[in-house]
């Protein structure tokens, strides 16, 4: 566990599941490795998402960023708490650029659960996954 020992709730689980499900979804031709997320809604609404990959590697999108868009594109920005899951040795981190999008749109103490296959789990806010973000604040 993380540093601070949370609980887990069945939500929580529940959230897990569901990006380890969506996994199964992934498009991934060149990396092979499939990453799902899953995104909790303030209005009790669940967005997954999976990686996309692309030749043009760079033009490539994580499954965190393919749940928030979904999410925002749907007109919700208000999130409770969001799950990453990968077949991974230890509880997949999200990558830089998926936390600067992150940091966008949850607030600082929003819980992020990264999981692996075993179900070996760490929990973070956002404020830990990214400490001293570039903000809206930074630019006025």
């Amino acid at each position: 566990m993380h540093k601070h020992k949370r609980m887990r709730s069945m939500k929580t689980d529940k959230l897990i599941e569901e990006a380890i499900k969506i996994r199964d979804k992934a498009y991934v031709p060149y990396s092979k490795f499939q990453v799902g997320a899953a995104l909790l809604t303030k209005s009790g609404k669940v967005y997954t998402g999976c990686n996309i990959e692309n030749a043009a590697y760079p033009v490539s999108c994580c499954a965190e960023r393919v749940a928030i868009f979904k999410a925002i594109s749907e007109g919700e920005t208000e999130f409770q708490e969001m799950a990453v899951a990968a077949d991974s040795p230890r509880p997949v981190p999200p990558c830089g650029s998926c936390r600067q999008v992150m940091s966008e749109f949850f607030s600082k103490t929003m819980q992020i659960h990264l999981s692996n296959l075993k179900k070996q789990t760490k929990s973070f806010t956002m404020e830990e996954l990214l400490p001293f973000s570039f903000g809206t604040d930074d630019m006025s």
